[in-house]
């Protein structure tokens, strides 16, 4: 599969300024921003489920968060095919440059890593995020869980309860995401076991989220779930669309919370 491996990451990180392991300052990313002009990118500018160039920025104008921290898979890392029209970016980065747009001083730190269950995301990556003191956070496993043989809905909801549990509180936003329905768009994996799994895995995803008030990032029963080109060759992450997609989510979910989250209460999640 043509990702966005390591190699193009790294470009990306350098042209920008961001170091994903890091705690490094995000202010450049305006630039990154303005990489979505219609002539650029014109599929990505002309589609209806992504953003247009400056709206993620516009939309979070007034946001409160200053460090963003990704926990995670390779959802969160941001594995995904390229796609032409679209800009090669993946979600969570494209979060942090319409973030930085209006938050010029925002640090960001994405520990995700490809191949992690949710046990080994807290065990390896919880300290870390919390030493960063992120007042955003977002945490995406437990598709690598489902893959396993054995897959256990309960260990699940607990490792997502320790996780939820680290983070969440009056001066910190949580989301997560409701993965996207893949059979909705391979018409052969309809009513078949990965069908339901995913559906399992959000259920369980939603309701440790409802106990600890994280916001969660709908893409299951998406608008453009059924569409082919959101996902990549391996049907499990997304392509450039996607991830332009899913960012887009992500930024709409988060500004529908800002006026709760900007008073710094509890009440701040969903």
């Amino acid at each position: 599969m043509t990702a966005f491996d390591d190699t193009s990451r790294a470009a990306t990180d350098t042209a920008t300024g961001i170091d994903t392991a890091t705690d490094t300052k995000a202010g450049r990313w305006a630039v990154a921003d303005r990489c979505g002009e219609d002539d650029v990118f014109p599929a990505e500018a002309a589609d209806p489920h992504c953003l247009r160039p400056g709206e993620g920025t516009r939309l979070l104008r007034g946001a409160p968060w200053k460090r963003f921290a990704v926990l995670g898979d390779s959802l969160a890392e941001g594995l995904g095919d390229p796609l032409p029209g679209y800009r090669t970016a993946p979600w969570a980065d494209r979060v942090a440059a319409a973030l930085a747009g209006t938050v010029p001083e925002l640090a960001y730190l994405n520990l995700g890593e490809r191949g992690l269950t949710a046990s080994q995301v807290r065990r390896r990556q919880a300290d870390r995020a919390a030493a960063f003191a992120p007042d955003l956070v977002t945490v995406v496993c437990g598709g690598n869980d489902l893959l396993l043989p054995g897959f256990s809905p309960e260990a699940l909801d607990r490792e997502l309860d320790l996780l939820f549990s680290r983070f969440a509180g009056p001066d910190t936003t949580v989301f997560c995401y409701a993965l996207a329905n893949v059979a909705a768009a391979v018409p052969q994996l309809r009513g078949g076991p990965l069908e339901d799994g995913v559906a399992l895995l959000n259920s369980v995803t939603r309701a440790a989220a409802r106990r600890h008030g994280v916001l969660v990032v709908e893409m299951y029963d998406h608008p453009a779930v059924a569409d082919r080109d959101l996902f990549s060759a391996d049907l499990v992450h997304g392509s450039a669309r996607g991830h332009a997609v899913f960012a887009a989510a992500a930024i709409r979910t988060l500004a529908a919370a800002l006026p709760r989250a900007s008073s710094s209460s509890a009440s701040t999640h969903l």
